[in-house]
């Protein structure tokens, strides 16, 4: 039986480009990723902003606001500790840390604004945050390290255990806490997946300033 989640991967796979996903139909404004001159500056700006976001999903889901944010504590695809691990390293490599940018502030405070008062909303950023980060964007953690960090591969794109499994996990999880959703509640989750590629793209553009 085909739960909720196949529906919130379709709808996000028509927002990817081609060059992003096989069933990508969106066209891309930016370059593809193989093109990209990534600088160390520019991708330790995008490191603290993604840590922002994954620091407020992080507290968010262990506050549980709202009861079903419980059922996503310590999934293991958890991401703020890791980065913090990576942000020490390029510290003790000699790199300043930035301080968080507009991008990853602006994320942050919509997510909170959306886990009050908008489970479904904030459901859909969390399910596109972290799946697009287990997918695409080890694509773009691989590339950049191939350019600008001699392939070392940082804790960030690290999982403990298979990947596959953890993610099949919380998709579990999710079609359980979707299936108590209304349709209008399911249409209004997936109409907010626009809204979580235009805040992630932001952070990812980064990569690039």
């Amino acid at each position: 039986m085909k739960g909720f989640v196949d529906e919130m991967r379709a709808v996000a796979m028509k927002l990817h480009t081609k060059d992003q996903a096989r069933e990508g139909e969106k066209e891309s404004v930016d370059p593809p990723i193989a093109a990209w001159n990534p600088s160390v500056d520019g991708y330790l700006k995008f490191l603290v902003d993604s840590k922002v976001v994954f620091d407020t999903l992080e507290s968010i889901v262990t506050t549980a606001l709202h009861p079903s944010y419980g059922e996503f504590q310590n999934t293991g695809l958890e991401r703020s500790e890791q980065l913090s691990k990576d942000l020490e390293w390029f510290k003790e490599e000699g790199y300043s840390i930035p301080e968080p940018s507009k991008p990853g502030i602006v994320y942050s405070s919509y997510l909170q604004q959306l886990a009050e008062n908008d489970p479904p909303a904030f459901i859909c950023h969390f399910y596109n945050i972290y799946f697009a980060h287990s997918a695409g964007g080890r694509i773009i953690g691989r590339k950049v390290a191939e350019k600008i960090l001699n392939k070392k591969q940082l804790e960030f794109y690290k999982w403990e255990g298979s990947l596959s499994q953890l993610l099949q996990s919380v998709r579990i999880k999710l079609n359980h806490v979707s299936s108590g959703w209304s349709r209008e509640e399911k249409n209004h989750c997936l109409e907010e997946t626009e809204k979580s590629f235009v805040y992630s793209e932001d952070v990812i553009r980064l990569i690039l300033t």
